[in-house]
């Protein structure tokens, strides 16, 4: 799994948690925090990702990841800099999702 697919699938994860009851629970906290994260990164715009295209994508992503999710993997892998910040919380979001028993793809770790 690429950086960009590992954060691409946390978003989703954490995105379809909160349509069910732990919405108030761990994994929606994580997921705000990497959603956070990387809205913080494409609106900087210092990576040559178009920031407010890229901000487009990644809300349309939340709401529909099915449709989204090449376009979306797109953005992440064009120079989008995946610091830990963002790859710490991608995977703290796989981690409390897999708690919660979810079934998950592996995680690697950079």
């Amino acid at each position: 799994m690429t950086e960009a697919e590992l954060v691409a699938t946390a978003l989703a994860m954490g995105a379809a948690a909160g349509l069910t009851d732990t919405s108030r629970g761990v994994v929606h906290d994580l997921h705000a925090m990497l959603s956070e994260a990387v809205r913080r990164r494409l609106s900087d715009g210092r990576d040559g990702v178009g920031g407010g295209y890229g901000l487009r994508v990644l809300h349309a992503y939340e709401t529909d990841p099915d449709v989204w999710r090449t376009r979306l993997l797109q953005i992440l892998a064009s120079g989008l800099e995946m610091d830990e910040e963002i790859l710490g919380a991608a995977r703290a979001v796989l981690r409390a999702d897999r708690r919660t028993g979810h079934v998950i793809v592996d995680v690697v770790r950079s």
